[in-house]
Order: structure tokens, then C-alpha cells, then sequence
């Protein structure tokens, strides 16, 4: 071995040195240090629920993903990240959309089981999008909203081959054995599914 091996030059460990000083943000990815998007659409932020309140999977190798579930919060928007992020609660679902400015949160994997639907197979074969608001408020469900959202539906539909449809994207009232009554009587349903299908 010889002597440079042995011993590396000064401006060698100068060069270590300003390297392990940079954030890692600011180095180049490797395979060693790349790691899988924490979202599954690109325009949401990653808010995540408590692993107790949902179910791990790997759909749809496990489950297959038929339906796209709509919710409305009967909450605030932060009110229901951290519903979402309280353990105890045992609620979840995979995104919230703010009133305000139609901002989705991502808070479960789509490959996970979200605890939404208050039916497991339906629970099983969805992902559920919440909206903050209220059923009998018709002043939450803003022009952002419903374009955000029909845009995440949209891009779910398509990932699993979902028909963009009034059959497979449906209200929390309309899963069996449910006693909720959202998204309510003011959801505009036929303007959901024209933003869906022309996003």
C-alpha cells in the first residue's frame, strides 16, 4: 500500500471536512441515502395520522382500491390533523383538504388502510378525502376546495383505474351501514364529478 493510501493529504481531509459540513439537503442523492416520497400526490403536504389509527397494508397488492370516499369534518382543518394524530381516537383518512384555500394534507399512505368509512371492506377498498367543514355550511365548500380536490381524486381514479364516476366516487352517507349523513345536502355533486373528470 502506498504512502497516499495510507495517509491522505491535507486538502483531502479539508475536502471530508467542508463535505460533512454541508446539510445533507445539499448533497446529491445516492442510492445509499434516497429515500421513497413520504406523499403519494405531489401537491400534498405530509401530515401523518398515528400509526394506531389505521391498518398497514400493501394495496392493492392486499386490498384493491375501487372507490374514492367523500367526508366533510364537521371540525376544523387543524382540528382534524391532530383528531388524526391522537392515538386514542382511532380515526383516520388518507387526506384532508382546507377550506380556505383548498391545501390537502396527505395523513395515511394510500397503501394503508385508513380508518374512515366505519365499514372495513369499504375501508379497505378506498381512500377516504375529508373536507374541512361542516354539512349544513354550505360557505366551506369554497371554488379551491372543489377544484383541489377533484384534481387528488382525479389522480387516484387514474392510478387504480377508478371510473370517474358517481358509482365509485361516493359520500360517507352512501357506505352501508354508515349513520353519517356527509358530505350533506349542499355538496354539489355534479360539479364534483365534471372538475373530476375534465381535471
Amino acid at each position: 500500500m502506498d504512502r497516499a493510501r495510507r495517509h491522505p493529504s491535507r486538502r483531502r481531509l479539508l475536502q471530508g471536512a467542508a463535505l460533512a459540513a454541508l446539510p445533507a439537503a445539499l448533497l446529491p442523492a445516492t442510492r445509499a441515502t434516497a429515500r421513497p416520497r413520504a406523499v403519494d400526490y405531489p401537491l400534498a403536504e405530509w401530515v401523518p395520522a398515528s400509526t394506531s389509527n389505521y391498518t398497514a397494508a400493501n394495496r392493492p397488492s392486499t386490498y384493491p382500491v375501487d372507490y374514492v370516499i367523500v367526508h366533510v369534518t364537521q371540525e376544523t382543518y387543524a382540528d382534524t390533523l391532530a383528531i388524526f394524530q391522537n392515538p386514542a381516537k382511532k380515526v383516520s383518512s388518507h387526506y384532508v383538504v382546507r377550506s380556505e384555500d383548498g391545501h390537502i394534507a396527505q395523513c395515511v399512505r394510500e397503501r394503508n388502510v385508513g380508518w374512515h368509512a366505519g365499514n372495513w371492506d369499504y375501508n379497505t377498498r378506498s381512500i377516504g378525502i375529508e373536507h374541512e367543514g361542516w354539512v349544513d355550511q354550505p360557505e366551506y365548500f369554497t371554488d379551491a376546495m372543489y377544484e383541489q380536490s377533484a384534481l387528488l381524486t382525479s389522480a387516484i381514479c387514474d392510478t387504480y383505474g377508478i371510473p370517474k364516476d358517481r358509482k365509485h366516487i361516493i359520500g360517507h352517507v352512501e357506505v352501508p351501514g354508515t349513520d353519517h349523513t356527509d358530505p350533506g345536502p349542499h355538496w354539489d355533486w355534479t360539479r364534483y364529478i365534471r372538475l373530476v373528470n375534465s381535471a
